[in-house]
């Protein structure tokens, strides 16, 4: 990689890469905006699932797929099945998912 990301996200020709930094076992599901990893920007994302047999990371699929509206179908979990820190595919027109996040981002802040 040629530096760190400024957005927590790569577009890809079939929609986006979203890097995440998930807290299992919170209080509530939910995307709390972004954080700083060694990597670049990240989205904070929380949910109630222990990170057990994959529990966690279908639950972040699906916090993810409902903050953006889109199908949960949509939305699986590439790398980091194991990590706090994950790279989730987001299927769909690369700009429109973009802009979307832009725009959800800005309703966190």
């Amino acid at each position: 990689m040629t530096g760190r990301r400024k957005e927590p996200w790569r577009t890809r020709t079939d929609g986006v890469q979203v890097f995440v930094r998930v807290t299992p076992k919170s209080a509530r599901d939910c995307v709390e905006g972004t954080t700083d990893s060694a990597e670049g920007p990240a989205l904070k994302v929380r949910v109630r699932a222990v990170a057990d047999k994959g529990e966690a990371n279908r639950a972040v699929e699906a916090v993810v797929a409902e903050w953006l509206g889109v199908a949960r179908t949509s939305v699986s979990v590439g790398q980091g099945g194991k990590s706090r820190l994950k790279t989730l595919d987001v299927a769909g027109e690369p700009l429109s998912l973009q802009r979307l996040m832009r725009a959800r981002l800005g309703q966190v802040a």
